[in-house]
């Protein structure tokens, strides 16, 4: 049961879900010690889950999914060397410029197409020659689901054409995957057969699975070492933190399969929208549990401060308007949140 407010229907981002109450319960139940020790069981069996899940052979729990990113980039690269990323990924454009600023790494933006994925030809020709006075290519990283595209659910076979490319130079493929499960879910695969051979990862709990905080990265037991290193760093060492694990464990167990009830309120919000003359629907077509639109004739942030006095909250970047479902969200919030909108155009 969720304790949603009654009062607002929050599209903004599936990160405002409220824990279950069931959640709730197992973080007050856990049994806890010191991380930083390596001390605490509720920590280590959410790891083990973790790259049980992934089919890694280790993982490490981290605060958020950017400080993720970050401690892989680290890992994989060293100063002065190139990370190659899609022109509109969230590494990029989302996560403060984290991998420059910390490990002098710069990141060396690509084309991608309409589902926000790298062109393989553009990956191999942009990964430096060993040769010369240039910087290294330190890794190449992909997006899945890809946020920027409209949520966007990445294939098996547009990521082997990647991974076979960066690993016949022997570099790296770090996965921001957020959203992995939202990805598995759309394609009815495993998540671990979705980024097999996949050198390591992200995903986070606390957006579509509904936790407080957290996030895991997977991947080999060496990364995993340096990655682990690098939290602390960051300041990223946690003590009694398995009450934040316990709610990962539950979630994982529990919350994953009902992620298809998000990805159809999704559709069922595109397909009503494409109704509305006023309103240019941005996606091509919804994977998983976003849709992005731009009113055409009211300014968008006009739109959204309309929109919330009637209720409804979302979320607007780059001149558009991104609206996400989640744990929470049902099939009448989605009705209400379209009878706003016409209510809102006129």
């Amino acid at each position: 049961m969720t304790t949603k407010s009654a009062a607002l229907i929050d599209l903004r981002s599936d990160t405002v879900t409220q824990p279950p109450d069931e959640m709730r319960r197992a973080m007050a139940a856990a049994v806890v010690g010191d991380d930083v020790y390596r001390e605490d069981p509720t920590i280590n069996d959410l790891e083990i889950l973790a790259a049980k899940i992934t089919g890694k052979e280790s993982a490490v729990f981290v605060p958020s999914g950017s400080m993720g990113n970050l401690v892989s980039g680290l890992s994989w690269c060293s100063r002065g060397s190139e990370a190659i990323v899609g022109e509109n990924s969230h590494i990029l454009l989302n996560e403060v410029g984290a991998l420059a600023a910390f490990g002098a790494v710069q990141m060396r933006p690509i084309p991608t197409n309409d589902k926000g994925m790298l062109n393989p030809d553009e990956v191999r020709k942009t990964i430096r020659p060993k040769e010369g006075f240039f910087p290294t290519t330190g890794m190449v990283e992909i997006e899945n689901t890809h946020n920027r595209a409209g949520g966007t659910a990445i294939s098996r076979s547009e990521i082997e054409e990647v991974l076979e490319i960066a690993h016949q130079s022997d570099i790296p493929v770090h996965l921001d995957g957020a959203r992995i499960f939202n990805a598995a879910i759309a394609q009815s695969m495993p998540v671990d057969e979705l980024v097999a051979n996949i050198d390591s990862l992200t995903f986070c709990l606390s957006k579509g699975l509904s936790c407080p905080v957290g996030s895991l990265v997977c991947g080999s037991e060496e990364f995993i070492n340096k990655a682990r290193k690098f939290r602390k760093m960051l300041g990223g060492g946690m003590r009694q933190a398995g009450i934040l694990a316990a709610a990962g464990i539950w979630a994982l167990n529990n919350m994953v399969s009902r992620l298809i009830e998000d990805h159809d309120n999704a559709q069922k919000m595109f397909s009503l929208l494409q109704n509305i003359s006023e309103i240019e629907v941005l996606n091509k077509s919804v994977d998983t549990n976003m849709v992005y639109l731009r009113p055409r004739n009211i300014e968008t942030g006009l739109f959204v401060s309309r929109l919330k006095e009637k209720g409804v909250l979302v979320g607007s970047m780059y001149g558009s308007v991104r609206m996400v479902t989640h744990y929470g969200i049902n099939s009448e919030d989605i009705d209400a949140t379209i009878e706003a909108i016409e209510h809102t155009l006129k």
